[in-house]
């Protein structure tokens, strides 16, 4: 099968494309035939090795233990391991795998779920890590009522385009969405009450309180973010981009926790593996039309190493996705 691999961390450059052999599915396990993949920051992570604190969480010291990698996908069951019961071959489903980038890929039984019925295999690879990400962030650690605000930081990028749909799917009662001038109006689309240009003015210099206040992978420090959130407010913290070599944007979370006992506010930082509840409650939201993934571009399973340049050039509204 043709796969996109890599041998050592580094740029984007380190991917390239080859045959390899089919993998096995395990105890609990099914082969997919890949029909897209998703890109996210995940992939540029574990393909640098960076923050270096992942290499020591099990990924690989040296070198990459998974040589092929993605874990956003959608496609067909071809053959079920052992102790499935669940999934049949020819099922459309979506979710996470083990080594996306290729034709073939193992996934647990229980990170998957049936394809929403109204979309394709490329907009489908664009949910599950995002998409479920957004939603624990609003539904689970953010704790939203309905009537509440929301400001959602990075509401054009892959997390920041679904919390903003499922805030109000929710019952959110009023959204804003912070962007770039060029995401405004995509933002507008995907349901945000109020768009803020961040170039133009500063959501976080307390002259506007939301209930919920959830961070998609900036770097404000705690103390700002803490200046628009109401007196009982919620600060979800989503990731983090930084050029920390060691635990990069984790920080901010880390001292989230810390501090949240001892104020009024709820700090939560959010890390999340995609379930199979999950992405069946996403697919229901998704076929009632309130949720749409937002696609900027698809790429061929060749040009996998320049999605990834892309993604982290900047500017992208929504997700990226590999066709295979």
């Amino acid at each position: 099968m043709r796969a996109v691999v890599q041998d050592a961390y580094g740029p984007p450059e380190v991917l390239r494309l080859e045959e390899t052999g089919r993998p096995v599915p395990g105890r609990g396990e099914v082969l997919l035939r890949v029909g897209a993949a998703g890109v996210d920051q995940g992939v540029w992570h574990l393909m640098a090795g960076r923050p270096y604190l992942l290499r020591a969480m099990g990924f690989g010291l040296r070198a990459p233990k998974a040589r092929v990698p993605g874990q956003d996908v959608a496609g067909r069951v071809e053959a079920v391991g052992p102790d499935v019961t669940r999934l049949r071959p020819g099922d459309e489903v979506y979710g996470t795998c083990t080594g996306a980038f290729a034709e073939y890929a193992r996934a647990r039984e229980d990170r998957l779920a049936p394809r929403p019925a109204n979309l394709t295999a490329e907009q489908a690879a664009a949910v599950p890590v995002s998409a479920t990400t957004a939603l624990r962030a609003v539904r689970d650690a953010g704790r939203l009522a309905p009537g509440q605000s929301v400001l959602v930081l990075g509401a054009a990028g892959g997390v920041g385009s679904y919390a903003v749909q499922l805030a109000k799917a929710l019952g959110a009662g009023r959204v804003t969405g912070v962007c770039g001038p060029a995401a405004a109006d995509l933002v507008r689309t995907l349901g945000a009450d109020e768009v803020l240009d961040y170039t133009r003015e500063d959501p976080t210099d307390g002259t506007r309180h939301h209930d919920l206040v959830i961070d998609t992978g900036g770097n404000r420090p705690l103390a700002r973010l803490r200046r628009a959130l109401a007196p009982r407010g919620t600060l979800v913290i989503v990731g983090g981009e930084s050029d920390g070599r060691w635990i990069g944007g984790t920080d901010r979370q880390l001292r989230a926790q810390l501090l949240s006992p001892f104020v009024r506010h709820r700090l939560r930082g959010l890390a999340v593996t995609p379930r199979a509840a999950d992405l069946a409650d996403l697919a229901r939201l998704i076929e009632s039309g309130a949720v749409t993934p937002a696609v900027d571009r698809t790429y061929p399973l060749a040009e996998a190493a320049e999605a990834v340049r892309r993604l982290r050039s900047g500017g992208v509204r929504g997700k990226l996705v590999l066709r295979v």
